[in-house]
């Protein structure tokens, strides 16, 4: 074999294995997210702690991705579309990284309500908002595998679907919270809860706008479709550490 054509197939040996790290990260985001739900759900603590030390996992898959394709660059000075590849990568590694904080932080609240009860009607509402996030980000993932410009756009457009829940929870929870000042501690938990859901849907639409660039070599060109209307409130998870 060539000496250059040796070389162009290791590089594309190392763009593989950086994709075979995003995706192996991905399916750590997508199984925490429902862990840290179902702890949630159950009020179960045991499944909580194993949600939360998890996230280690995900960040440890962070780091060396970065790691990896700071490598590529300097070693390879790749151009165009191979430095698009690199770049993307290290993006959607870091969105990935805050959808497992965030999925942690709903672990944490699942500790804080274990002896709470569980009003029906809200998880149902929170296990909704769950089923969503996942669906985006399991698509998203989708469509960066297979370069699918199209499928990244379709994700784009649905971040209001779960921007439309979280607002119909919140009013919820606020209304709950009035009828009854006993219910604040656990709803403010799932108040929380909801908005990380919120982020992570956010951070699955980072990713469609990434995969699309990726794919197009374009921005899309309209502004994101927000669909959150409690913008007014200041809801900040601040447990991600």
């Amino acid at each position: 074999m060539p000496e250059h054509a040796h070389i162009v197939t290791s590089f594309e040996d190392e763009l593989r294995s950086l994709d075979n790290r995003i995706a192996e990260m991905g399916g750590l985001a997508e199984r925490l997210v429902d862990q840290s739900f179902e702890a949630l759900d159950k009020r179960d603590t045991r499944l909580a702690e194993l949600a939360i030390a998890s996230d280690l996992a995900i960040d440890r898959h962070e780091r060396e991705v970065e790691s990896q394709a700071i490598a590529m660059i300097g070693r390879r000075q790749p151009m165009a579309l191979d430095l698009r590849h690199i770049t993307t990568a290290i993006k959607v590694a870091g969105d990935l990284e805050r959808v497992g904080d965030l999925a942690k932080n709903i672990a944490k609240r699942a500790l804080a309500v274990a002896n709470e009860p569980r009003p029906k009607q809200l998880m149902g509402g929170i296990g909704h908002m769950t089923e969503i996030a996942q669906r985006q980000l399991k698509d998203v993932l989708d469509a960066y595998a297979m370069r699918d410009a199209e499928k990244a756009e379709a994700v784009w457009r649905n971040d209001g679907l779960i921007d439309a829940l979280y607002n119909s929870l919140f009013r919820e929870l606020l209304t709950y919270m009035m009828e009854d000042p006993r219910n604040i501690g656990l709803c403010t938990h799932l108040l929380f809860a909801a908005k990380n859901l919120e982020r992570i849907g956010d951070h699955a639409t980072n990713i469609a706008e990434t995969t699309y660039f990726l794919v197009t070599g374009a921005q899309l060109a309209e502004d994101r479709p927000k669909g959150d209307t409690t913008s007014s409130t200041a809801i900040t998870d601040r447990t991600s550490s």
